[in-house]
């Protein structure tokens, strides 16, 4: 097999993953060994954010995620215009 061919790879999703978790919210903490990513979301007016779904990743493959968040970033852009975000002020939840 030539080094440049890709290797395809299966992959299997059960019918409750593929519809997914809506997120608005997320938190990052990492150790030396591990990032943790944790997807939540918030509702307005509430005080508190319920997390969903937490993944853990080495921190190389942190990187490759960010690496590809990076890329699908700029193809959606390219296709369909710039991402705007707000980000809000700082301020006690529910004001």
């Amino acid at each position: 097999m030539a080094e440049n061919e890709k290797h395809q790879i299966s992959i299997e999703i059960s019918e409750k993953e593929a519809e997914g978790i809506y997120s608005n919210f997320f938190l990052i903490a990492h150790s030396p060994h591990e990032f943790i990513i944790d997807f939540a979301r918030m509702l307005p007016g509430l005080p508190k954010a319920k997390v969903f779904t937490r993944v853990i990743l080495t921190p190389a493959h942190a990187k490759l995620l960010l690496s590809a968040l990076e890329d699908n970033i700029k193809k959606y852009e390219n296709q369909f215009g710039e991402i705007k975000h707000h980000r809000q002020e700082k301020k006690p939840f529910g004001f």
